[in-house]
């Protein structure tokens, strides 16, 4: 019990922390919806940025820590509202429905992401130095950022959904992918993996897929009772070291 007081009150601090640092919010439109994304407060003109796409019940904690630990290295990191007001779940069972409506029709995910892209641009980044990184179901949309053809120089999935529906063609992945995946990941399948793997060397793909043992679904979110101290840091650190080599 004690255990668990700690953890709860060491995620408060964090959280407590991380408010205190002020990420701005952003209010940006797609057609009629409003959407509020994030941006940290060192955007200047010209910068590199990431774009962040957070999981399935949107805007949370670990990407908002995200944000903020990558602009202590330099960039600007924009977290994309992919729901929009109004339509943030609030369980696991909303989450579910609305974040399987937007895997399903693939179109409306990439033009919620485009959205954000577009926002982030305009508030003077570099429009030439960005990635896309995703968790959960934002990694499942940093591959269909990849598979829109949208102008960055790489995308990350970070525990994300890595299929697609077999009635899509394969198209040429002309961004550079990195997947960090979780060996125990029970929501995706090796046959994922596999074609995965086919599509991205079918267009001749600049791919990674990294491994991380002993690590269920969530095992870099701290709230996770996946949570994977050492391979989450690992993660980060791979994540780091792909956005450097793209950006700086």
């Amino acid at each position: 019990m004690k255990n668990i007081v700690k953890s709860l009150i060491l995620i408060l601090l964090l959280m407590t922390n991380l408010n205190a640092q002020n990420l701005k919010q952003v209010v940006y439109q797609d057609g009629s919806q409003k959407l509020n994304g994030l941006i940290t407060e060192n955007a200047k003109k010209n910068q590199p940025a990431v774009l962040i796409l957070p999981a399935w019940k949107g805007i949370d904690y670990e990407a908002k820590q995200a944000a903020q630990d990558l602009a202590k290295e330099g960039y600007v990191a924009f977290i994309a509202d992919i729901y929009g007001e109004g339509n943030i779940p609030t369980d696991n069972a909303s989450a579910a429905k609305i974040a399987g409506k937007y895997k399903a029709d693939y179109k409306a995910y990439q033009q919620r992401i485009n959205a954000a892209l577009k926002e982030l641009i305009k508030s003077g980044v570099d429009p030439n130095k960005i990635v896309v990184i995703g968790y959960c179901f934002g990694g499942t949309g940093a591959l269909e950022t990849a598979r829109a053809q949208f102008p960055v120089k790489g995308v990350i999935s970070i525990h994300g959904g890595l299929a697609k529906d077999k009635s899509r063609e394969n198209i040429p992945l002309k961004t550079k992918v990195l997947v960090e995946h979780p060996a125990k990941d029970e929501s995706v399948k090796p046959e994922d993996i596999t074609n995965l793997i086919t599509e991205m060397d079918n267009g001749n793909t600049d791919w990674q897929i990294i491994t991380y043992a002993n690590s269920k679904h969530t095992f870099t979110n701290p709230e996770s009772p996946d949570y994977n101290k050492v391979m989450a840091d690992r993660a980060w650190n791979h994540t780091l070291l792909f956005i450097n080599e793209l950006l700086k």
